[in-house]
């Protein structure tokens, strides 16, 4: 007997969301959709997803509530606001939060939702940009309930190589800003290493070749080594805003608990220089423009 799927709802159809639905979709799970801007949902409704009017239209017809949005003021009105996901929600359902925030909001939303109608919230942030969504290599790390992770382990895994819990609520959020630190301070130096060879006259787009397998080969320095080469900027991989806000909440999490973060403080305020100069909005790839001659201030 074939086994019957859960009925997903994902609200937040944009970069990141879309593919992540558009995989469900074509793993055969009925996908109930719903988006702030509705022009960036017409593309998964031709691709078979149903349409809602409001988050709590998305809700009051799926098992599980994906959403995947900007920030912490985007999720409490998705999720507390007129008509939000909290007015039909129930506690046989879970809410899944990709979105990045700081952990006390995490937790403080998600006491708040089970208080309002017993619905259950996993924090599950993504690593691994729209490539990672679209080909479902997405590494995510969750907090809340082992059993709630469980629940939609499956259908999370359409996207996903690995879904790793964590711990309680807010453990996943704690974790993505590790991620962020990580991969920051990662980007800032693969950049300036470009620069070096430059420089020197080496043929910085052979750098990810000729370093791959030894201690300096990462995922980021293949994938943004021949971009930063290249000054090469599309397609879209991911907001220098983002990973400034991110850092910031890292630092600020850090400051309060004593973990000094040096290089996360180096990598946001190089961030916020590219981003004076007009690229807060665009590719963090602008990162190399930092060290161009002609770029300088």
């Amino acid at each position: 007997m074939a086994e019957t799927k859960p009925i997903i709802g994902f609200i937040g159809v944009g970069l990141m969301g879309a593919p992540m639905t558009s995989r469900l979709l074509a793993a055969g799970y009925n996908v109930v959709v719903w988006n702030r801007t509705r022009e960036k949902i017409l593309p998964v409704l031709n691709e078979g997803a149903t349409e809602a009017e409001s988050p709590a239209g998305v809700t009051s017809q799926v098992d599980f509530v994906f959403q995947c949005l900007t920030d912490a003021q985007a999720v409490e009105e998705v999720v507390f606001g007129a008509n939000g996901i909290s007015a039909a929600g129930s506690d046989h359902q879970l809410l899944v939060d990709f979105s990045s925030m700081r952990p006390d909001r995490t937790r403080e939303f998600s006491t708040r939702l089970r208080e309002q109608c017993g619905m259950g919230w996993v924090d599950a942030p993504v690593s691994g940009g729209v490539k990672g969504a679209e080909e479902g290599t997405l590494a995510i790390m969750a907090g809340g309930k082992a059993a709630d992770v469980d629940r939609v382990r499956k259908a999370v895994g359409q996207f996903s190589a690995r879904f790793t819990h964590m711990g309680s609520s807010g453990a996943g959020q704690v974790t993505k800003l590790c991620n962020q630190v990580i991969a920051a301070s990662n980007l800032v130096t693969i950049a300036e290493a470009v620069s070096l060879a430059e420089r020197c006259g080496v043929d910085a787009s052979a750098l990810p070749e000729a370093l791959a397998g030894g201690f300096a080969d990462s995922i980021p320095l293949q994938i943004f080594g021949p971009r930063f080469a290249k000054r090469q900027y599309e397609p879209f991989l991911g907001h220098v805003y983002t990973m400034m806000k991110d850092l910031d909440t890292a630092r600020n999490l850090g400051q309060k608990k004593g973990a000094p973060l040096p290089m996360s403080s180096v990598a946001v305020e190089m961030l916020r220089q590219i981003a004076s100069r007009g690229y807060a909005e665009e590719d963090f790839t602008n990162v190399i423009r930092l060290f161009d001659r002609d770029d300088r201030c």
